[in-house]
């Protein structure tokens, strides 16, 4: 039993869809004979599973037909291709990665969430920014106690401000307090490219980016201008939080986005005399919804007045309260997304860049890139029919 024979056994095998074998491409790697025995290494260039199995089985009977007795094909193919921080088109290139904290409607305490996972992960030793993506419901400067403050420029660039630990923008620290916008989808996309672009963050190991609630410009702007790293949806038991919440993780799906898992935000109410925990708006509702993507409750987060008074006063929980449950939740919840995170990085991944010429599924074709501001004449349009404009 020699290599010749194996080389002209495997000969035999041809690679699935074309007319050359596995050894002709190249394809065998390594090969170990010991008497009747032989394993051998092919390393093939396709992730399909389908293809692995084929040169499996037809490698093994070939080698049987040779004359081996035990026989072990290892067929190494590439891992299948994941998002990560590390290609593609970045807006922000010294952040390593981009978490995006979404939830398919408001009021469910996505900006809480957000500031509560930012400063965890920050405790935990990580270098972290909070980008207030929300535009129109910008919040996060009076839950870290910074509202009033405005941020420093540098030349062109603008300084986040600091507060916990953690860096942050957000439109809410650039205008006046209590005045709204009324501003159409393009220059919403706009504005967030500018924080990306025109903010002066540190070397960042992850930027949690709270984003408006919906599925709509703000999103798909974000995916095209940072390779996100990982998206977490938030959400509350009720069946009609969930409804919208199924939009919100789908739409990670369309847009490419890893999904690091779901918070189930007011799961529960634990009662600040006794400490008792009691089920006041169901618990536990999120999980079929979970499984159903495939992914995972991060934690559920009951009420406690100390969320309330925090994010009021400045004051958030993970830091001022972190002895109390809901401190604790949010910090395990970190710890999760982290370690999603490395295992996505280790796995390497493919850029953004593949959301970038083609309109996503249930997208807008209006919406594929960042238009320019809208122009001051009325009945313009995109040019679409869309009416976006």
């Amino acid at each position: 039993m020699t290599e010749e024979i194996v080389k002209s056994a495997l000969s035999k095998v041809t690679y699935p869809g074309f007319t050359k074998d596995i050894v002709a491409f190249g394809f065998v790697k390594e090969i170990k004979i010991e008497g009747k025995n032989v394993s051998v290494i092919v390393d093939i260039t396709s992730s399909a599973p389908e293809v692995a199995h084929q040169i499996t089985t037809e490698a093994t009977d070939e080698l049987k037909l040779a004359g081996f007795s035990d026989v072990i094909i290892n067929v190494q193919a590439p891992k299948m291709p994941r998002e990560s921080s590390s290609k593609g088109k970045n807006l922000a290139p010294q952040v390593k990665n981009f978490i995006m904290v979404s939830s398919g409607k408001g009021g469910v305490g996505k900006s809480t969430t957000s500031v509560n996972i930012a400063i965890a992960l920050a405790m935990q030793g990580k270098k972290v920014g909070l980008l207030d993506a929300d535009i129109y419901g910008p919040n996060i400067p009076r839950m870290l106690g910074v509202e009033g403050m405005k941020p420093e420029v540098v030349g062109n660039k603008v300084l986040p401000i600091k507060a916990y630990g953690i860096e942050m923008m957000s439109m809410g620290s650039l205008m006046e307090e209590g005045q709204s916008l009324i501003w159409r989808g393009a220059m919403i996309m706009k504005a967030i490219e500018q924080f990306l672009r025109d903010i002066m963050w540190s070397d960042l190991d992850c930027l949690v980016i709270d984003m408006p609630p919906g599925t709509g410009d703000a999103q798909l702007t974000l995916a095209q201008g940072v390779p996100v790293t990982v998206g977490v949806t938030v959400t509350t038991p009720q069946k009609v939080a969930l409804d919208d919440s199924r939009r919100s993780l789908d739409m990670f799906k369309k847009l490419h986005i890893p999904i690091a898992g779901v918070i189930e935000n007011m799961s529960g109410f634990i009662a600040p005399d006794t400490g008792v925990e009691y089920d006041i708006f169901g618990k536990g509702t999120s999980d079929v919804m979970a499984k159903e993507f495939e992914t995972t409750i991060l934690a559920q987060i009951p009420i406690e007045p100390a969320i309330r008074t925090g994010g009021d006063e400045g004051k958030p929980v993970v830091y001022c309260v972190p002895t109390s449950e809901t401190a604790k939740r949010y910090m395990k919840a970190a710890e999760d997304i982290w370690a999603t995170i490395e295992q996505i990085n280790a796995d390497g991944g493919v850029d953004n860049q593949a959301i970038q010429p083609n309109t996503p599924p249930g997208v807008s074709a209006c919406s594929t890139a960042a238009a320019p501001a809208p122009k001051a004449s009325s009945g313009e349009s995109c040019g679409t029919g869309c009416g976006c404009h």
